[in-house]
């Protein structure tokens, strides 16, 4: 399940895309999105830190995106924010962590599923972008990237 953390991350990821003409502050893009403002902190300051927005300090000051919206996959924002996709770690490729009660994870049929389910939410989350997001709405988001699965 999606976090608050990610679900407000990519939120406020929208909110600067569409206004990229300048820094946006904190409380413009928590009140806009209804997002506690200590949370949103973190949450920008752990994307600036992965190198996806500049923080400018003083009047006029704010965040702003520093990467495309189209270069940023939301895959990769809720990896960033709240690791990997894999619904469990056995299926992970980047945190993969055998389970303690399997004998063989190579004949394991609930590893074999969760690989191919987590291999289905990569196809959709890496193929949608933040541009993608902005620009379209609702139900009609995915519909292009769900008919690639």
């Amino acid at each position: 399940m999606l976090s608050n953390k990610a679900r407000y991350g990519l939120k406020a990821l929208l909110y600067l895309a569409e206004h990229p003409d300048r820094p946006s502050r904190v409380s413009d893009i928590a009140q806009s999105n209804r997002i506690p403002r200590k949370f949103l902190d973190v949450i920008l300051l752990e994307m600036k830190h992965a190198g996806l927005l500049q923080a400018k300090k003083g009047t006029g000051g704010g965040y702003q995106l520093i990467v495309r919206a189209e270069d940023i996959t939301v895959g990769n924002v809720i990896r960033l924010l709240d690791g990997p996709l894999a619904p469990v770690a056995c299926a992970s490729r980047t945190a993969f962590r055998a389970c303690p009660d399997c004998d063989d994870i190579e004949s394991c049929r609930v590893r074999a599923l969760m690989v191919d389910a987590r291999d289905a939410i990569a196809r959709v989350l890496d193929g949608a972008s933040l541009a993608d997001m902005k620009n379209r709405s609702g139900a009609a988001l995915f519909v292009d990237v769900v008919a690639l699965v």
